[in-house]
């Protein structure tokens, strides 16, 4: 079957585009959430989203939010978004049939996503104006097509130029989000909260891990073709 990636130099910025993206928003999520300390913030209890509520300290969603970087994770969301969008048309060719843009348009739906997320807080103000609307869009969006991106990607395994193990990977990660996502929202809407940060992350984090997991093995991929030498037909030609 004919590879839904493209090659060259392009292809290499963008699996290495694709690779950044989890890092920085890891990156972020660590700095922020060092800077929270009163009191510290518990990241199997605290919301996600709220180490981007920026200003004095709040409550929204029945939790006190108190993050004096809060702009720090809004900024890393918003990098992620970008890069994963990029990174996914300099590495996936549309011209390749349906599932490379199938996998874009996931791709740009989480990017997307994610940077709303970034964008509009989940502040007890933007609840109050209506722009809350933005922000749960754009998380439900990239929780949905992130996890649903990884079982394509992992179902695409061969014409992506993934190992057998790195494709049942990626299909495990994105069964576990997508199997989270709806224990996620019964604790949400149930009002229970039960250990709220630890279930958002269960659906997040497999997305994360799952485009770093794309991201390193397309830049392995893609530097293990650009150094072998060439076939002898491929020097023929060149000649």
């Amino acid at each position: 079957m004919n590879p839904i990636v493209r090659s060259g130099v392009a292809a290499r910025a963008g699996a290495l585009l694709i690779l950044l993206g989890p890092l920085v928003s890891w990156l972020a999520e660590f700095i922020t959430a060092a800077a929270w300390q009163d009191p510290p913030y518990a990241p199997l209890y605290n919301w996600v989203s709220h180490l981007g509520l920026t200003g004095p300290p709040q409550t929204a969603f029945g939790q006190v939010a108190n993050s004096p970087l809060g702009a720090v994770m809004d900024t890393g969301w918003v990098i992620y978004g970008i890069l994963l969008i990029v990174g996914s048309f300099l590495v996936f060719d549309p011209r390749e049939g349906t599932r490379p843009i199938i996998i874009l348009i996931l791709a740009v739906v989480a990017g997307v996503g994610v940077s709303l997320v970034g964008v509009f807080q989940g502040s007890d103000a933007n609840v109050h104006n209506g722009l809350i609307a933005f922000h749960t869009f754009g998380a439900q969006g990239v929780m949905l097509a992130g996890n649903i991106m990884a079982i394509g990607v992992g179902v695409s395994g061969t014409r992506i130029g993934l190992g057998r193990s790195r494709s049942i990977a990626s299909i495990a990660l994105g069964t576990v989000g997508l199997t989270a996502f709806p224990l996620f929202m019964a604790d949400v809407f149930t009002g229970w909260m039960w250990d709220i940060g630890m279930l958002e992350r269960a659906v997040i984090y497999p997305i994360m891990i799952g485009h770093t997991l794309l991201g390193s093995s397309l830049a392995a991929a893609r530097r293990r073709h650009a150094t072998r030498p060439p076939t002898p037909l491929e020097a023929q030609i060149a000649n």
